[in-house]
């Protein structure tokens, strides 16, 4: 079979899977979220964290939940690290280091699991499935907890309640991602993949060197880790490790569980506003973007000129061997465009186009189709701008889903969109001008401030992968990198509740023969064509100085 049949076949299968699962998946979501009846585990929490679930929240009250919460997880997740040598199951791991201990916990809790360590040789097996794993089922239900805060923002009407956050976050836990978690773990166990607590294991290589191997929950944590769109993994390779990602099925299974609950919650957008057409202009969107970024790849890293790469019929050099230079790049262009830092390839090790391709993935604010649940609400602020624009320039008051978009919805938009571009920015230029930068490269010129670069940018947008030539784990880089997790992910959170607090309490406009139908094929077209121009005038200046200077060069 040539390989480009194979990479056709593998996207298609992919395609037809996330389909295939759309509907019922998202119709069951929207189940979950609507529903008003409590199952007796979920009341037990409720009354272990003192919660009245019945309770409605205005949207300064949802963000306190979401804020207290969070800030409670990374107290947790860093105590646990630096009182790891005094544990159970820490393996004989020491502690970890102050700055190290913040980096990770600011990384797991905002969703981002960026990881400066090898996994193996420095968390414990308490650590890993206690703290780390625990973070990978709660912080991806915080995500989907605030998109589901938004959706009601734009359903309801002359109120500003959005719910209840514990609500939201126990039932997104407890019936979506943890049955779903489950499946996976038993799929990836039948794979190949290694579930135990077994301690450090002795083998003798084929060279006769002896190797010591970490044995551990792996595939538990592999299952959540891809499903909540967190990334990080259990050991330094990631999913280029056979423990992790054993074979091509499992590949294949791990890029579905990325991909699978962001393209499904647009359509429990449409079914709790009502119209599930409006769900389909969103997840078309998301798709258009996602799919363009799959075929760019896999063409620029075919295409990646060299005698050696053209032997080979592709780049392959830091590629995933086993299963070819398409599986990297669709598992590249999967887990940049979701937030999500599993990789099964250096991302250093692609061409200088091709990684930017992969910077602009998360650029564009990772919503295509995003992380869970983040890459919903980032959807829709960039639809709620698209119809501010397309109102402008028609000359009518712009309306999205019944709701008048004012100065004070645009402010929030706005505000939104600018908070990333200036942590990326001011974070890369500050490692630059001071130095820590440069001395953190492996490599010079365009490609190494590509490394900087890319390290801000998937800090800030909660992304989590790496270039592997950058080094990272310094007092400078683990402390601004952690700020920017934390900053990247709850600062937007603000606003985007802010703004479904504003949109639940105004009172619906009816349609009229003037309003932009946000339903139809032209508004995904808009709305294409204005995250593309909002991501291209931030970002332009900076990639030309790092991945097309590189790229333009070769």
């Amino acid at each position: 079979m040539s390989p480009i049949l194979a990479d056709v076949l593998q996207v298609s299968a992919l395609v037809a899977a996330l389909a295939l699962v759309h509907r019922p998946l998202g119709d069951y979501m929207a189940g979950v979220y609507a529903g008003k009846r409590h199952s007796r585990v979920e009341r037990w929490i409720y009354r272990a964290v003192g919660a009245d679930p019945d309770a409605q929240m205005r949207w300064p009250a949802y963000l306190r939940a979401v804020l207290a919460f969070s800030l409670a997880g990374v107290l947790f997740l860093y105590l646990l690290q630096r009182l790891q040598d005094r544990l159970p199951l820490s393996l004989g791991f020491a502690a970890i280091s102050p700055d190290q201990a913040f980096n990770t916990a600011a990384s797991f809790v905002a969703n981002t699991n960026w990881q400066s360590y090898s996994g193996e040789s420095a968390m414990g097996q308490l650590a890993q499935t206690g703290g780390l794993a625990v973070q990978n089922f709660v912080s991806a239900a915080v995500g989907m907890a605030v998109a589901v805060a938004l959706i009601r923002g734009f359903a309801r009407a002359r109120t500003g309640e959005l719910g209840n956050f514990w609500a939201d976050l126990v039932r997104g836990t407890l019936r979506i991602l943890l049955p779903m978690a489950a499946v996976a773990a038993v799929l990836l166990v039948a794979c190949g993949a290694i579930q135990n607590f077994s301690g450090t294991q002795s083998v003798t290589t084929v060279t006769g060197q002896t190797q010591h191997l970490t044995g551990g929950a792996v595939a538990s944590q592999e299952a959540i880790k891809d499903l909540g769109t967190n990334g990080g993994g259990y050991y330094n390779a990631n999913s280029a490790h056979p423990f992790e990602n054993p074979n091509g099925i499992s590949n294949l299974l791990e890029i579905f569980l990325l991909l699978v609950i962001p393209f499904a919650m647009p359509r429990t957008f449409g079914r709790m506003v009502g119209s599930v057409r409006q769900g389909y202009a969103v997840v078309a969107a998301m798709a258009g973007i996602w799919l363009a970024g799959v075929v760019a790849v896999t063409w620029l890293e075919a295409a990646h000129p060299g005698t050696a790469a053209q032997l080979a019929g592709g780049a392959m050099e830091g590629k995933e061997q086993r299963f070819g230079e398409g599986a990297s790049s669709l598992f590249a262009v999967s887990t940049t465009m979701t937030s999500t830092g599993s990789v099964n390839s250096f991302h250093d090790s692609f061409g200088g186009l091709s990684g930017g391709v992969l910077l602009s993935g998360m650029m564009i604010g990772e919503i295509a189709p995003g992380g869970v649940g983040s890459g919903l609400y980032g959807m829709l602020v960039m639809a709620v701008v698209a119809v501010f624009i397309a109102g402008l320039m028609v000359g009518r008051t712009p309306e999205y889903l019944g709701k008048k978009i004012g100065p004070r919805e645009m402010k929030l938009a706005a505000c939104y969109i600018l908070v990333t571009p200036a942590l990326v920015l001011t974070g890369t230029a500050l490692a630059m001008a001071t130095g820590n930068g440069e001395s953190s490269m492996t490599n010079t010129g365009p490609h190494g401030f590509s490394e900087v670069l890319y390290a801000y940018t998937s800090a800030s947008h909660n992304n989590g992968s790496a270039f592997a030539g950058f080094s990272a784990n310094t007092g400078f880089h683990n402390t601004a990198l952690g700020l920017c997790m934390l900053l990247g992910r709850f600062l937007p959170v603000v606003f985007v509740l802010a703004l479904a607090g504003s949109l639940a309490g105004q009172r619906p406009v009816p349609a009229s023969a003037g309003t932009l139908r946000t339903d139809k094929p032209l508004f995904t077209g808009v709305l294409v064509a204005c995250i593309a121009i909002v991501a291209g005038l931030t970002f332009f200046p900076s990639l030309a100085l790092g991945p097309l200077a590189e790229g333009l060069a070769a």
